[in-house]
């Protein structure tokens, strides 16, 4: 017998990825765990006739010769289907998955691992290599994978073959409206309910610059959906590290749910040491204790210890700072400006001490005056908005919106030593992007070059 299996508690993405799994190998059996997450229930139900997935329970006492693992390499997320599978020693394993490598992997599987958002992209992919065309269902439940595993394209993870294969399954005829459809956060009342109340009992503190939002919460039984609900938090939250606590004291267990969209932080490896797994961008662990308070603040500790120091001033700053005197005639500055590029400067007093911001807005409201012979002094803004050596680029992408700037002096001991500018800011943003791009690059996935595009057929797939 050969069959086809995704991990324990079914999500959308490993439902997107057995269904396109059953067009590469058409001779293998699907098989269904016995949990299935609550945001694919209604996937599930209604397309019950159309997956007709097998249970787990289903193959016992039958010779399993192969099996097809998806959306997961641990071994540990297929055991209701080993239990069944007879001699899992003799099983011949082949795995598609896009999470990073673990002590936990299938030995002896032969792995095709490729870090796209999503999971079902890699089997995409692999179809339209091959030109095959599959089913406006089978489109319709791949593509709600992709969406819901790439947080609707916005996850930092996300690349450029996730759109591309979205597209292609669009033109197999895909239902926009049914993805939709299916992505409805929080389906159960339960959900909803839990949702208020970890909003409600969310803690912020600060971590090594690092803004940490947690909530912790005793539950006296499993709640399914929990995932979701710590999501649906994160996005209203907008924040940048999120940890959900959940101690289910008759069980003896915490379950840890983190979020994340700091760049330098990678979830998956901090939660790895407390048994965990995921991406760098969500991660959750399950972890046996008799105390879920001391093992929060076991994971406090940790935190302190494993999370890098967050980007600062210091580190984005401009050093070689452009600045005018306040004598300066208006006229004087505009050459000024128009001779270093710059859209504005700090105002700065022959001690060092600054004074004001003068842009080129100021500049036109001199020239619409016919004041450009008048010193700077008269149009500069007097109220300085500074940042110190050490504040956060999170704190300067708020400085930045809450004040409407553009240019943020950077000032210790009272003189001025840098400046950020929203280019420095939008510069550091983008060299995650360029920092993921390389490492896909390393894998042999990448953007077009001069043309030609990066080899989709990866060494394990040859």
């Amino acid at each position: 017998m050969k069959i086809i299996v995704g991990h324990s508690n079914m999500d959308l993405d490993c439902l997107g990825s057995i269904v396109l799994a059953r067009y590469l190998y058409p001779d293998h059996v699907a098989l269904r765990s016995s949990l299935v997450h609550p945001a694919a229930r209604n996937l599930m139900n209604l397309y019950e006739d159309r997956l007709g997935l097998v249970g787990a329970a289903d193959i016992k006492g039958k010779t399993v010769e192969r099996m097809v693992v998806v959306d997961t390499r641990a071994s540990d997320r297929i055991a209701e289907y080993l239990r069944n599978a007879g001699d899992s020693s003799a099983i011949e394993v082949e795995v598609w998955d896009h999470h990073p490598a673990s002590d936990r992997d299938i030995a002896g599987a032969r792995i095709h691992a490729r870090p796209f958002g999503a999971n079902t992209t890699q089997l995409g992919i692999e179809l339209m290599a091959k030109g095959q065309c599959v089913e406006s269902e089978d489109a319709t439940i791949a593509l709600t994978g992709i969406y819901a595993d790439t947080g609707n394209f916005t996850h930092s993870n996300v690349a450029r073959e996730d759109f591309d294969v979205a597209a292609w399954l669009v033109s197999q005829g895909a239902s926009l409206k049914l993805v939709k459809d299916f992505l409805v956060p929080l389906r159960e009342r339960e959900q909803v309910v839990l949702f208020h109340e970890v909003l409600a009992k969310l803690e912020k503190r600060t971590i090594n610059g690092h803004l940490v939002q947690t909530c912790y919460m005793e539950l006296e039984e499993d709640s399914q959906g929990l995932g979701a609900v710590v999501e649906r938090v994160f996005e209203v939250e907008n924040g940048e590290i999120l940890f959900g606590l959940f101690f289910f004291r008759p069980k003896g267990k915490m379950l840890i749910i983190g979020r994340n969209t700091a760049p330098d932080v990678r979830l998956n490896e901090i939660l790895a040491d407390f048994g965990g797994g995921g991406h760098a961008q969500a991660a959750s662990a399950t972890v046996k204790t008799d105390s879920g308070t001391d093992l929060a603040k076991r994971l406090f500790l940790w935190l302190e210890d494993s999370l890098a120091p967050a980007a600062t001033a210091g580190d984005i700053m401009g050093a070689d700072v452009k600045s005018l005197s306040p004598e300066m005639t208006l006229m004087e500055a505009s050459k000024y400006l128009e001779e270093v590029s710059h859209t504005g400067a700090p105002v700065v007093t022959e001690e060092g001490e600054i004074v004001g911001i003068l842009t080129l807005r100021d500049i036109m409201r001199g020239r619409k005056a016919a004041q450009m012979h008048v010193p700077v002094r008269n149009f500069m803004s007097r109220k300085v908005v500074s940042a110190s050596l050490s504040m956060t680029v999170r704190e300067i992408d708020e400085a930045f919106f809450a004040g409407n700037i553009g240019h943020l002096p950077v000032v210790e001991g009272g003189r001025l030593v840098g400046i950020v500018t929203r280019t420095d800011l939008l510069d550091y943003k983008r060299s995650d992007r360029v920092r993921r791009e390389g490492i896909l690059r390393e894998l042999g996935v990448g953007p077009a070059i001069n043309g030609a595009c990066w080899d989709l057929v990866s060494e394990a797939s040859e």
